[in-house]
């Protein structure tokens, strides 16, 4: 990324003129970039805007340490692990990329083109324009407890950035899907004290681990209330616990050095709602052939579109990317022949890769 750092300086005054760019993609998370590799296969080059100040979506945001097990070819993987590897797939094809702003204005010129422009004043004069934007903007349900703003970041979180800095740590954590119950049982055996409070007796994450925290609580090893968060409890500008109130009515005062907090996320459109495009259910429809939106020219791959079938998973937004790409090169350059090239055999592919003679 280092080859990238200029960029977001180096474009902020939105008097200079517009970057020209063969493709925009909207999102730098595995589809995003990896519809950069396939657009680099055809010979096609890519500008990348996130709102994130790294590459990787959701997979860095949400759950960097937690392993993956249906990406072809690697039979355990863990989400920052797959970022890594994808931003070092797509190295030979030089993108560039403008990490810390949002993509807040797209719209298609007479001559087919697009204007792009960014929440910092990066604009754009794009052929075409690739929206890998996930489930749009996110953020976090809050705990929603007075006071609780002042100790977000720092004492109260709602993603895990590093799993090492709650080792040794009296956590409670709040929530009863997935991301709750997974770290939970990663922590039950490094915290030096655990309690998990979910509002209800049925939970959202996998069964299996489900069973897993129950007997863990069965066994002492860690607490489990049902219950809410009812009041935070501090001592000059320290968190020092919070109160949890059980649904039978009794308040449990719980001493705590964090609070995770896991309720999941407000997923929106946010700008893309504005631009046009047609939609169904806060997501984008595309036709099955290439995976063009209802502009000709705007393309969608992974969880920001929709389709009869669809199935939100990495793995089916790598084949919308393949597919996406050929539509694109043909929008680009109409009167240009396709033809399926393999990267095991054709000398074009290795140039483009950068392993021609190897």
């Amino acid at each position: 990324m280092s080859q990238n750092a200029d960029n977001l300086q180096e474009n902020r005054d939105s008097g200079r003129e517009p970057i020209r760019a063969e493709v925009v993609i909207i999102g730098a998370g595995p589809c995003g970039l990896f519809q950069v590799f396939e657009l680099g296969l055809l010979g096609i080059s890519a500008h990348v805007v996130d709102s994130l100040k790294y590459p990787g979506g959701q997979c860095a945001e949400l759950y960097p340490d937690k392993p993956i097990y249906d990406i072809p070819a690697l039979p355990v993987c863990g989400a920052q692990e797959l970022i890594d590897r994808l931003m070092q797939q797509i190295k030979p094809f030089n993108a560039q990329f403008h990490f810390g702003q949002e993509v807040t204005h797209v719209s298609k010129r007479a001559d087919g083109r697009f204007d792009v422009v960014t929440s910092t004043g990066t604009r754009f004069d794009a052929g075409a324009v690739v929206i890998a934007a996930g489930v749009g903007s996110f953020q976090p349900r809050r705990i929603g407890l007075p006071g609780a703003e002042a100790f977000e970041g720092t004492q109260i979180h709602y993603r895990v950035r590093n799993a090492a800095d709650f080792h040794g740590k009296r956590l409670v954590i709040f929530g009863g899907g997935d991301s709750a119950l997974d770290w939970t049982l990663e922590f039950v055996e490094k915290a030096a004290s655990l309690t998990l409070v979910h509002r209800r007796a049925e939970f959202r994450a996998a069964p299996a681990s489900v069973a897993k925290m129950q007997a863990l609580a069965a066994s002492g090893r860690l607490r489990y209330i049902e219950g809410v968060a009812h009041a935070l409890r501090t001592e000059g500008d320290r968190l020092i616990g919070v109160d949890v109130k059980a649904t039978d009515g009794t308040v449990h005062s719980l001493d705590a050095d964090h609070l995770l907090v896991f309720f999941g996320l407000h997923p929106r459109l946010g700008p893309i709602a504005e631009w046009g495009l047609e939609l169904e259910r806060k997501a984008i429809k595309v036709d099955t052939e290439k995976f063009q939106t209802s502009v000709p020219g705007i393309f969608a791959v992974g969880d920001i579109n929709t389709y009869p079938g669809k199935k939100k998973l990495i793995l089916s937004g790598f084949h919308e990317a393949a597919l996406a790409a050929f539509g694109i090169q043909h929008y680009l350059y109409p009167e240009k022949k396709q033809f399926l090239q393999y990267t095991t055999t054709s000398p074009v592919m290795h140039r483009r890769l950068g392993v021609a003679g190897e």
